[in-house]
């Protein structure tokens, strides 16, 4: 069985580490085992049927006794666990056959497909977010990510709509910020839109034909993972190539300094989808302002004004 420890419990269900062992306390569910150096591990499946159950009910001890009746439900996030960490591409392939047949593509991808990957992450992960080691059963699971959505972008439908989105990926290697990439990708070809994504470490003498190829209506930073001096040539290269396209961000690209106007969709590739469409629906009116509020960006070679 795929055990997590306390904070990643607790991250999934949305609540405390404190409020997750005041349950286990008091309802004896969710019930970790301790590992040799004496830290809770909770099962996944134990944790993903709480948190369908919470979600469902918004009531804790309602949720534990419809979660203690269902066990693990068909197409869990939990079963997708199990079967990344032991490695079994197989059962993780019918996991999410079987979850497609009950939800949709994005649903699938937003509670099975990144979850599952993101609880196997690996402890070594430092401060700054920057992955030191990964484990077998995290790099298992990422490329086995990264494939299933590529697979689902190549059969995506055609676009339907004249706006297209161009994304620069600046996350790391192995890291989830990539998978969030991918899966705003996904989720907005599904949408009808026009995308291109390409890495952030373009030169920027070459963004200007990635820009003339697509004719963004928008420019969507993603990942966590560049210096502000990428990030303000990047910038400069795209003003330079489009004037006013929408710049934005997505799982925190650009640095949030507390004055900064710079529209921000968020963490999650559903939601960030939602915000893109209604700014392209509008975005005669509003493109010209978001980018005048960017902060100004050097040319290649001089240091970013950020």
């Amino acid at each position: 069985m795929s055990a997590i420890r306390t904070n990643a419990a607790a991250a999934m269900l949305g609540v405390s580490p404190n409020t997750l062992r005041s349950w286990e306390r008091r309802f004896s569910y969710p019930s970790p085992r301790r590992s040799e150096g004496g830290h809770r591990q909770f099962e996944l499946a134990e944790i993903e049927a709480l948190r369908q159950a919470f979600a469902e009910t918004q009531n804790i001890s309602s949720a534990i006794s419809i979660a203690r009746e269902r066990g693990t439900p068909m197409g869990s996030l939990g079963g997708l666990g199990e079967a990344l960490a032991s490695f079994d591409q197989e059962r993780a392939d019918r996991l999410l056959e079987e979850s497609m047949a009950l939800r949709s593509v994005e649903r699938t991808v937003s509670s099975m497909l990144l979850p599952a990957v993101q609880s196997l992450q690996a402890d070594g992960v430092q401060a700054d977010g920057e992955l030191r080691g990964v484990s077998p059963e995290y790099g298992f699971a990422w490329r086995y990510a990264t494939g299933w959505l590529a697979a689902a972008q190549r059969v995506a439908p055609a676009a339907t709509r004249d706006e297209g989105v161009m994304i620069f990926d600046a996350s790391r290697p192995r890291d989830l910020d990539g998978l969030y990439v991918q899966a705003l990708e996904l989720f907005l070809r599904r949408a009808g839109l026009r995308v291109l994504t390409l890495p952030l470490e373009l030169q920027p003498t070459r963004v200007a034909s990635a820009l003339a190829a697509l004719h963004p209506t928008a420019v969507v930073l993603g990942g966590a993972g560049a210096s502000l001096d990428a990030l303000g040539r990047l910038i400069y290269a795209v003003r330079q190539a489009s004037g006013a396209v929408d710049v934005l961000d997505y799982r925190g690209a650009l640095p949030d300094t507390g004055a900064s106007t710079v529209v921000r969709l968020g963490d999650e590739p559903q939601a960030a989808t939602e915000v893109l469409r209604e700014r392209l629906a509008g975005a005669g009116s509003q493109i010209p302002t978001t980018v005048a509020q960017l902060p100004a960006a050097a040319p290649a070679g001089a240091a970013s004004s950020r």
